[in-house]
């Protein structure tokens, strides 16, 4: 009797001891309650604390425009990680290839939207491709900031249908309309001004940005005096600019101003050089703003006088910082995309923390308070999402590549880092 008496205490011992952690668990559940409740009113869902942000990055990888912006993002994201990210969650970056073409471009915006739930997007680089994905980055209501593509157009539909594009920033570059003026200032000021070349021929890319860009740019110099001889654009796909060199030697410009992003940058400088054309020229072109540049077409490109955004010198707090990091991260120095990619980043960062929040409409509302220190000036944006351009704000500098590469500023001449050279085989 006695055994079998004891033979059910071992039961009764673990219905006490299940009875006894009942407060216990309750109190548990009550106070993990209590700490969601308290996450939520703060703004931040409690389920989400864990969950990391996700910057989906639309770019054309397989160029360096592509790579920089990866990598600036990264420079970005690793230095807001380390101080514990946005509002208690880390950042991480999910890519997808655009290309440069439109349909390539939809695909990745989809992609990066539908199926990897991005919480932002920052990236972009050709302004036909930026404005084919504008709908459906407006239907994934999903914040967009453009670093690559310069097309008025894209920011207009801000402005023209707020409600259904007001997830569209851009942070860089400066847009198409500034570029041409800020080009115009470099024949007003430099190439009249200085130089006394009044005659100039104007070249420039078959695309949307150029397009865009090369009236505003052939009415302000004219404006300001120059005597276009030439104005002529020709196909992204063109290998043998012989043709159109030879129209330019026929103008009797004495400077050509060039305008490309897409065409080849390193054939039309190696044909300009082996031609040995009597006529220097600059202007914007994108792909010579690359750090090879220079080496990559055999010293060709002496003498061409590139736009640029930025250049390693104290324009702002985090200029040198900047660039030095981004060398020493990956040996090379960035090109413009880059610049624009850490900022977004930042910018997208503090907007979250000013509105205490990832609600997209609060953070859009924040994003348009932006103001900050960015690598080529100081960020803001204006009533378009468009980036803010001139004085303090983001600027187009031009420099000279010289001997062994170096590059010179020449313009603006506050910033002026050396003297001008003439191409070897002219009189200097």
């Amino acid at each position: 009797m006695t055994d079998s008496l004891w033979a059910g205490a071992p039961c009764l011992a673990m219905r006490v001891s299940r009875v006894s952690r009942i407060p216990i668990l309750m109190n548990i559940r009550m106070a993990v309650v209590a700490v969601a409740a308290s996450l939520t009113l703060a703004g931040v869902p409690a389920i989400a604390q864990d969950k990391p942000i996700k910057i989906g990055v639309p770019t054309a990888v397989q160029l360096q425009v592509g790579r920089d912006t990866q990598e600036a993002i990264k420079m970005a994201m690793d230095e807001i990680n380390a101080k514990g990210g946005i509002l208690g969650r880390k950042l991480e970056m999910v890519v997808a290839d655009e290309t440069e073409n439109p349909e390539t471009g939809i695909s990745a915006i989809k992609k990066l939207t539908a199926d990897e739930k991005a919480d932002v997007l920052i990236g972009g680089y050709t302004s036909g491709v930026t404005l084919a994905q504008l709908p459906h980055i407006s239907r994934a209501k999903t914040i967009y900031l453009g670093i690559g593509a310069a097309s008025p157009s894209i920011t207009a539909k801000v402005k023209q249908d707020y409600e259904n594009y007001k997830y569209i920033f851009r942070t860089g570059p400066i847009n198409a309309a500034h570029q041409a003026r800020s080009v115009v200032d470099f024949i007003s000021g430099m190439l009249i001004g200085e130089l006394g070349f009044k005659k100039i021929a104007i070249v420039g890319e078959n695309a949307k940005w150029v397009q865009d860009l090369v009236p505003v740019l052939k009415k302000g110099a004219s404006e300001v005096g120059a005597d276009i001889k030439l104005t002529e654009f020709f196909d992204t796909s063109t290998s043998d600019f012989s043709p159109l060199l030879s129209k330019v030697r026929a103008s009797g410009a004495q400077y050509l101003i060039v305008i490309l992003s897409h065409a080849s940058s390193d054939t039309f400088a190696k044909q300009w050089h082996d031609a040995r054309v009597p006529i220097p020229y600059g202007g914007i072109d994108v792909k010579s703003q690359d750090g090879d540049f220079f080496d990559r077409v055999g010293g060709k490109s002496i003498s061409q006088i590139a736009a640029n955004f930025a250049v390693r010198a104290p324009l702002t707090p985090k200029t040198v910082p900047f660039f030095d990091e981004f060398k020493k991260r990956t040996g090379r120095v960035p090109v413009y995309t880059a610049f624009g990619a850490y900022d977004s980043v930042y910018a997208y960062a503090q907007a979250v923390e000013r509105a205490k929040s990832f609600d997209t409409d609060a953070v859009i509302k924040a994003l348009e308070q932006t103001s900050m220190p960015g690598i080529a000036g100081t960020l803001e944006y204006d009533e378009s999402h468009d980036v803010k351009a001139g004085g303090k704000y983001m600027n187009l500098l031009f420099a000279q590549w010289q001997d062994k590469g170096n590059r010179v500023v020449m313009w603006p001449k506050e910033l002026r880092t050396g003297k001008m050279i003439m191409p070897p085989w002219m009189k200097q």
